[in-house]
């Protein structure tokens, strides 16, 4: 019975979902007056003019593009408890964003408006789409197994708190919503990694689960150790309900297959979504591809400008104008008042109607030392199909530019931590390099004669290095991501070193 209601509850959602695909502009147009409607009521606002925008193009012309340093000030002065500087309504929570493995925090206010109207709107939206993909779903049942971050609450004053966003949406979860997942809250909220996942291991084991949500590197980890605990072959011995695996964070490619091992049943289905601290903009409504639909009615208006001028933006465009298969860098104005806010994602377009985007990488995690522009689609793919020709499976991987000498071309050198290993490592790096060459023809260009860049250099590292890397930065766990590509060989070397091998 508890099922069938929550169903009916979510056939309302339905239609509004279908809005998307119908009538996108109407959506945009309601998100943008909304915004600055509230908008105006803050120093923000009034410092820009927002009483007298009544289009886009006054919009775009009286407020500058922000990037976390230019909003830090504000921010840091409402987790001191001052209001009404870029949202009007009160904001206590600031979510720390997790992100990849960098050592500088930022700290992103979330209202009620965005708890209520875009983060939980959007767990509502992923069962949804579910529903609409399976009508016959009998997900409630059981119970969700969500692994969120290892981060828990901290308090800045008597009214502000910090955590990281999986945190602060268990902390204010509605009781009914809570009955439908686990782990407890206790167990959620806990900072040591290493525990949770005993913990986390103790309180799921004899539940029904039959869906899961979190980041695919960690969810590997925890349940690999499932079945180490258990003795059985796969996920669906100990949770034989299990049809669905909500991921995002990081590409799912690498890790596609080790999941279907895990999860055999031919019903198992995956979803993708695009989230963040600074707001959910993204659900995947097509099973069998990572592209995902653009939700425009959770308080976010979006612009875009090409990547290629990320850092110095001159042409920024509105949603309609964008083009299919172009890179841009995403600017996203908010519910919690990020106004015309950088967020460093990358995206492209799939489709216009509806609007259907794919996450290419981030603005500054990619490698172009000799203009190859590789992009994080470039190596996840790639990657990918050189573990499929050689029997071997990524647990995690970062890859940074060996730089031209007097002697010789540069290269990219990657390290990788494999689940399994290749069988042949000369032709893995080989179905990588070509792969490459398919994807990016810049790559291609630079590769001609090993002139400019010389066959990629590969290294395994020992299993465990990515976490202890991790583990030192106080960033195990949870929502933290190894940054996948870089031009600095920061990362690379600090990663080498931690493993102890010589190359």
């Amino acid at each position: 019975m508890l099922n069938f209601l929550v169903n009916r509850f979510l056939d309302r959602r339905i239609y509004r979902i279908e809005e998307h695909y119908q009538n996108p502009g109407k959506k945009t147009e309601e998100t943008f007056r909304t915004l600055i409607r509230y908008g105006k009521q803050t120093q923000y606002g009034k410092k820009h003019g927002f009483s007298k925008i009544f289009n886009y193009t006054q919009f775009a012309s009286q407020t500058p593009i922000n990037d976390y340093e230019t909003l830090k000030g504000d921010i840091l002065r409402m987790m001191q408890g001052e209001q009404n500087l870029l949202w009007p309504t009160k904001i206590n929570w600031f979510a720390k964003t997790s992100g990849t493995a960098e050592d500088k925090s930022k700290f992103i206010p979330v209202s009620k408006e965005a708890l209520v109207n875009c983060h939980y709107r959007a767990g509502k939206d992923i069962l949804t789409m579910y529903r609409m993909l399976r009508p016959e779903s009998s997900l409630f049942k059981g119970k969700g197994l969500i692994l969120g971050g290892s981060h828990s609450i901290h308090d800045i004053n008597k009214d502000c708190r910090y955590g990281d966003l999986s945190a602060i949406l268990i902390q204010n979860i509605s009781p009914f919503a809570n009955h439908f997942r686990v782990p407890s809250k206790q167990t959620a909220l806990l900072g040591i990694w290493e525990e949770k996942l005993e913990r986390l291991m103790q309180e799921t084991l004899n539940k029904n689960i039959t869906n899961l949500s979190g980041v695919p590197s960690w969810m590997l980890v925890l349940m690999n150790k499932m079945l180490e605990h258990t003795g059985k072959q796969n996920i669906h011995e100990i949770w034989p309900d299990l049809r669905l695996f909500i991921h995002g964070a990081v590409s799912f490619e690498p890790y596609r297959e080790q999941f279907k091992k895990l999860f055999p049943h031919p019903d198992m289905m995956y979803l993708e979504t695009y989230n963040a601290s600074e707001g959910f903009f993204g659900i995947q409504d097509l099973p069998g591809n990572n592209d995902m639909l653009l939700f425009l009615d959770y308080g976010i208006f979006y612009e875009f400008v090409p990547a290629e001028e990320a850092e110095n933006p001159t042409k920024v465009i509105p949603l309609e104008e964008v083009e299919i298969g172009r890179n841009y860098a995403m600017i996203i104005s908010t519910n919690s008042g990020l106004w015309r806010y950088m967020i460093g994602d990358t995206i492209k377009f799939t489709s216009k109607a509806p609007y259907r985007i794919r996450i290419t990488g981030r603005t500054k995690h990619f490698i172009n030392a000799f203009g190859e522009e590789l992009m994080i689609e470039n190596a996840d793919k790639a990657l990918h199909e050189a573990c499929l020709q050689t029997g071997a499976a990524i647990r995690e991987y970062t890859a940074a530019p060996v730089y031209m000498d007097n002697q010789m071309g540069g290269a990219h050198e990657w390290l990788i931590e494999f689940e399994k290993e290749p069988q042949s490592l000369e032709l893995f790096g080989l179905v990588l390099d070509s792969t490459l060459k398919k994807l990016n023809s810049d790559y291609e260009a630079k590769r001609t004669g090993d002139y400019t860049l010389r066959m990629p250099q590969i290294h395994i590292l020992p299993k465990g290095t990515f976490d202890q890397w991790l583990k030192a930065k106080n960033k195990l766990g949870g929502q933290h991501k190894v940054p996948r590509l870089s031009n600095s060989r920061t990362y690379v070397e600090e990663i080498i070193h931690i493993s102890g091998i010589m190359y």
